[in-house]
């Protein structure tokens, strides 16, 4: 079998766990595609040796683990003991972590085989990854376009064949962004849906873990193995949730669908929805429609949104550990996000958290009436690598929220969303929508994504998959 990136990550499991496979073999083809694709910057570092030893030292063993042999990347937010983990940033460009975070032991014990680790934005901070440490992660469809950020050396290395599945992280889109730039499947679970990147490890709740997979049965495979990394739950992760692979197998039943282009940036900032995203997101609609569910017009106003979202986001760059020395190496972007936050009060901090909290329960009221809310993935086209380079920290800010103007809301509310490609543009790129579910309504999720992709058929991949 010359064509193992061809597998899916659920074929995968199966051909390693029967013995058609052996993880070495698997690993190989996988390092062999990294290097020969390496200008898509998918990668910050690639670890090939610790990788074979680790594969034969599997191969030496019973298949026991989730993921047992199956090739994995860390993000570069991830450390990863003896393994360079620069966090996209120069202000890291020679640590070396001596211990390793939770989830790169939890992923280790679930059976993985590292390859190294996926690019970054710095800090996980932007929707774009072309951080001044290295090279930019690159579309693959569209070389001269960038892929996303934060999590977009991931979703790349998914969309080119680098890596069966990925997994990721989402503080405001970071897994939906570059999963919907590049067409494959993001998911961004529940707050509280998984026990590592649960988004209860900080004060805003907003980042959680999450996979990225070329469909919906491979990304409920994948939550299947991280809901299952550690020996505790929470709430949102009671019996009866999962498994998540399963969802994605089974027909969803008629269910209600509210459909909404509204963003809640629409008050502050100038967000015009590309023609290309319409017609994805009309025909999404008129998919589900067809397939029996009730499809109606979400009716959402929300408000007050924008000024809630900027107290969030620079408290959370307030936290990032930067000595004086240390900001003058970060990128301007990260700079004024580190002094703006830390320059904000408690009051202003405590003001933006209860917020954030009213936010939650009115978006969660407002969609109450649905099992499913539709709202298109991205606004904007996949925008050329230097497009954000040159502007000033608070335009570079503005013309993120309006390339994605649909995501951080997700976060903020703590509720599930997942992106998927459903249409084409006329060059052939894959243009996606995004499906919000209800908390813990990952399972629905998964099955009406399934659906979309059994009425949208295979999409064809990048020319770089045939390299």
């Amino acid at each position: 079998m010359d064509r193992l990136h061809d597998l899916s990550l659920t074929a995968q499991v199966d051909a390693l766990a029967a013995g058609e496979l052996d993880p070495r073999e698997l690993a190989e083809h996988y390092l062999g595609r990294i290097a020969r694709l390496a200008d898509l910057g998918a990668f910050a570092e690639v670890t090939p040796d610790a990788a074979r030893a680790r594969a034969d030292a599997l191969t030496r063993t019973a298949p026991a683990g989730t993921l047992w042999g199956v090739p994995h990347a860390d993000k570069d937010l991830v450390a990863r003991a003896g393994v360079p983990t620069r966090y996209g940033s120069r202000s890291r460009a020679h640590l070396v972590p001596t211990t390793s975070d939770p989830l790169a032991l939890a992923l280790d014990d679930a059976g993985v085989v590292t390859l190294g680790k996926t690019s970054t934005s710095e800090f996980g901070l932007t929707g774009f990854t072309e951080p001044l440490i290295h090279a930019p992660a690159r579309d693959p469809w569209r070389l001269t376009a960038g892929a996303g950020g934060s999590s977009g050396g991931a979703a790349v290395a998914v969309a080119s064949g680098l890596l069966p599945a990925a997994v990721g992280s989402d503080g405001g889109g970071s897994i939906r962004i570059p999963s919907a730039t590049v067409g494959v499947v993001g998911l961004k679970p529940s707050r509280g849906r998984l026990p590592i990147g649960s988004g209860f490890d900080s004060p805003d709740g907003l980042s959680v873990t999450g996979p990225i997979a070329r469909s919906a049965e491979d990304a409920g495979l994948l939550l299947d193995a991280l809901v299952d990394l550690a020996p505790f739950r929470y709430a949102t992760a009671a019996p009866g949730s999962g498994p998540f692979a399963d969802a994605a197998r089974r027909p969803p039943g008629a269910l209600r669908v509210g459909i909404t282009t509204v963003s809640p940036w629409d008050d502050d900032e100038d967000i015009v929805l590309d023609a290309d995203a319409r017609i994805a997101f009309g025909t999404a609609a008129a998919w589900l429609s067809d397939a029996g569910h009730a499809v109606t017009d979400a009716d959402w106003h929300p408000s007050g949104y924008a000024s809630l979202f900027h107290v969030l986001w620079r408290a959370s760059a307030a936290r990032i550990p930067l000595s004086d020395d240390d900001m003058t190496l970060v990128e301007p972007l990260t700079a004024w996000l580190v002094r703006e936050g830390r320059s904000l009060s408690a009051l202003d901090l405590l003001g933006g958290l209860a917020s954030a909290r009213a936010f939650e329960r009115r978006t969660i009221a407002d969609f109450a009436a649905f099992d499913a809310v539709l709202t298109p993935a991205l606004a904007q086209r996949p925008q050329p690598v230097g497009a954000y380079a040159g502007h000033s920290p608070e335009r570079t800010f503005a013309m993120q929220v309006e390339y994605a103007p649909y995501s951080s809301f997700v976060n903020v509310a703590g509720l599930p969303a997942l992106t998927l490609p459903v249409t084409r543009d006329a060059t052939g790129h894959p243009v996606s929508v995004q499906l919000v579910g209800r908390p813990g309504g990952e399972a629905t999720l998964l099955s009406l994504a399934a659906q979309l992709e059994d009425r949208r058929g295979p999409l064809p991949h990048p020319p770089v998959w045939d390299a």
